[in-house]
């Protein structure tokens, strides 16, 4: 099954937010995925970023795809600038 029919026909949200970026990051970056399913999934890849970054995966492992990696670079560095409350 591709990630795009895992995510589109799935009947229950995925388990951890590792699974739902994979997921995500996939559909992004797969050239068949239509340009409205391609914003619907920046959201959700996005809300997972707190958490990644909390679990180190960020310092572990690092994106191949240079336009993803520069795009989510600039948001957890926008993350990281925002005071705590």
């Amino acid at each position: 099954m591709s990630p795009i029919q895992l995510i589109s026909f799935s009947s229950h949200v995925s388990k951890s937010p590792l699974e739902t970026f994979v997921a995500c990051a996939h559909q992004m970056l797969d050239p068949a995925t239509p340009e409205p399913v391609r914003r619907a999934m920046e959201p959700r890849l996005l809300a997972q970023l707190p958490a990644l970054r909390a679990l180190g995966v960020f310092e572990l492992f690092e994106l191949r795809d240079p336009a993803l990696r520069a795009w989510l670079g600039d948001e957890l560095a926008e993350l990281t600038s925002v005071p705590l409350r």
